[in-house]
């Protein structure tokens, strides 16, 4: 089975509560995609999932470190300003290494990368996540668009297989509906396997000796509703994902 690396997926919230001439102040910290994870160890991968704010000092920064804790990498709803702007550099001007270039060759040289969409993913809510501004960008297997990528789809969208692959098979020619996604531009060599409301869902291409893919809407709410995280196919699609990205031929993706 693979060792999965999951980078971000959690958040904090921080609420005013106004009542009449009072308020007070709430706060709470989220950890996403626990279906996620619930699904891939059920089938024995092991998941090791890093809070957004524990990236900078928890992610490796080159591909051999890489290596050594993932087979494959999954970024979700994760901003690149987290992997560019160390704290230590951010407060204190001390120079430290982006950590983009290490996810490149990390890919590049065999490994596997999963880019799920977020408001913080690809581009992202005003741009924010820049992604395609970094030397991720090049182990992609679609283009990042330089402008805030969000397509909302609150009256909900049904998902369609648009190719052949063993990823796929068998999961039927439309899934539950989602309510959002990133718009993005699949390249050449890339081959879309899903779209959504017109745009492509579930992308799968090659970098150097690796393989990469991008899921363009979120693996939890609130882009993903319960009855998408409740379909029996949620946990066979990215069971099948991961091992494909690891390296399984089509046959042992089924």
């Amino acid at each position: 089975m693979s060792r999965v690396l999951l980078l971000g997926e959690s958040w904090f919230v921080h609420s005013i509560h106004q009542k009449g001439f009072d308020s007070f102040t709430t706060s709470e910290f989220t950890l996403g995609a626990g279906e996620f994870r619930a699904a891939l160890e059920a089938r024995g991968h092991e998941v090791v999932h890093v809070p957004a704010h524990e990236v900078p000092g928890r992610t490796p920064a080159t591909a051999a470190g890489l290596r050594e804790v993932a087979d494959v990498v999954v970024l979700s709803d994760l901003g690149a300003n987290t992997l560019q702007i160390p704290p230590v550099t951010f407060g204190a001007s001390v120079p430290q290494p982006d950590l983009t270039p290490g996810l490149r060759d990390f890919v590049r040289e065999g490994g596997g990368l999963l880019a799920v969409g977020g408001y913080l993913s690809f581009s992202g809510i005003d741009a924010k996540a820049r992604w395609g501004r970094t030397a991720l960008a090049a182990a992609l297997p679609v283009e990042v668009l330089d402008r805030d990528d969000r397509v909302e789809l609150a009256a909900g969208s049904a998902p369609s297989v648009v190719a052949d692959h063993p990823i796929t098979a068998g999961l039927g020619t439309e899934w539950p509906a989602l309510l959002g996604l990133n718009e993005t531009r699949p390249l050449p060599d890339s081959t879309v396997l899903a779209e959504c409301a017109g745009h492509p869902l579930l992308v799968v291409g090659a970098a150097g000796a690796g393989r990469t893919a991008a899921f363009t809407s979120d693996l939890a709410p609130h882009w993903a509703p319960p009855a998408f995280l409740a379909w029996e196919g949620y946990g066979e699609l990215f069971d099948r994902l991961v091992r494909w990205l690891a390296g399984a031929s089509l046959e042992e993706a089924r």
